[in-house]
């Protein structure tokens, strides 16, 4: 199995990028293709050590040309030499099983969709992301890749999310709830009220409305929602945890008695860091392309793109894509056959 990681996205690159993967090959054994600049790279992997085991399974792709963090998403077309499309174009051809970049969001979408194509019977492939709670974790999806969204759109959502939460996060049963306004199944927009009937026909694990409350609280283990609502809740979870840490560090550093205190403590902060930093939980896959495609935050650093390798791997071992793929064709073939019924 075989990870192409785009080495030339994000506001660290290529450094976290080639030392993430360093770290992959050495540590995971991943089998890595590192691709872009190839004297850049291999710079880099020179100041890292001479470690066999690691570069053994490091494989340089060179790549002429870079996306930039302000190109616009259709660059894809033009910069067809990029690192970015060349990673796009290893998946296509089976010599990776997935993608890793930092980069342009925006550009990495527009290349999975162009080059990996989307699934037989997904219509708009989503992003998912997971968010901490009390009880584990919890994935949300749309985060961000469609800002409109139809009910069948958020129905074949609500199928990739439960098999990620099952394959990935480890939950046998996901139970999957609609972000609204409230649990009624009256409350809602017009789109969530409609979402809500057609997900009770699906035979998923669905249990209703939840509130943004929930995303938090551990109540649902797959939150559905579209990517408007899904990218403003991202943003903002991200926003409130580093408010948090940082207004405890500024009232622990106050007085001598609240820094002894915050000495003693230590262990707890540091475990709660952990459980609220971005580099634990590494990139978002885009599921319902043709094969894997994970994208990280544009500040990730070495830890988050190797956090980012282990997904891509864990993704790739579980052949989500397939299964994906297998139960949207069910559902299609389901309400192919109560329209058939309907009509007679």
């Amino acid at each position: 199995m075989r990870i192409a990681v785009d080495a030339m996205g994000g506001d660290f690159a290529p450094r976290a990028a080639v030392r993430g993967a360093f770290e992959s090959a050495l540590q995971d054994g991943v089998s890595i293709l590192l691709v872009g600049d190839s004297k850049r790279l291999e710079r880099e992997l020179q100041r890292l050590g001479r470690s066999a085991d690691a570069r053994a399974r490091i494989e340089i792709v060179h790549a002429e040309e870079r996306i930039e963090m302000d190109d616009p998403p259709t660059v894809v077309r033009r910069k067809r030499h990029s690192s970015l499309v060349v990673c796009a174009d290893l998946v296509r051809e089976g010599k990776a099983q997935a993608m890793v970049s930092a980069g342009n969001t925006g550009a990495a979408m527009v290349a999975a969709k162009l080059f990996l194509g989307a699934l037989p019977g997904v219509d708009r492939p989503a992003l998912a992301a997971v968010f901490p709670n009390p009880r584990g974790r919890t994935v949300v999806l749309d985060v961000g890749a469609n800002v409109d969204s139809r009910p069948e759109h958020l129905r074949q959502f609500a199928v990739m999310g439960h098999f990620y939460a099952q394959e990935v996060v480890g939950i046998t049963a996901p139970r999957i709830g609609l972000l609204s306004i409230g649990e009624e199944e009256a409350k809602g927009s017009g789109l969530t009220r409609e979402v809500f009937r057609s997900l009770k026909a699906t035979g998923l694990n669905f249990i209703g409305n939840v509130e943004g409350r929930d995303v938090f609280n551990g109540e649902a283990d797959v939150v559905v929602c579209d990517g408007f609502v899904g990218n403003v809740l991202l943003k903002s979870a991200e926003s409130m945890a580093e408010l948090i840490v940082s207004m405890m560090r500024e009232e622990l550093r106050r007085t001598w008695r609240t820094r002894f205190g915050g000495w003693l403590a230590r262990p707890a902060f540091v475990a709660f860091k952990r459980r609220t930093d971005y580099a634990e939980y590494g990139a978002v896959p885009l599921l319902g392309v043709a094969g894997g495609c994970f994208i990280a935050h544009g500040r990730s650093n070495a830890k988050a793109i190797r956090s980012s390798i282990r997904r891509a791997v864990e993704f790739s071992v579980a052949e989500l894509h397939v299964k994906i793929r297998d139960k949207v064709e069910e559902l299609h073939a389901a309400e192919a056959r109560l329209a058939a019924a309907a009509a007679v």
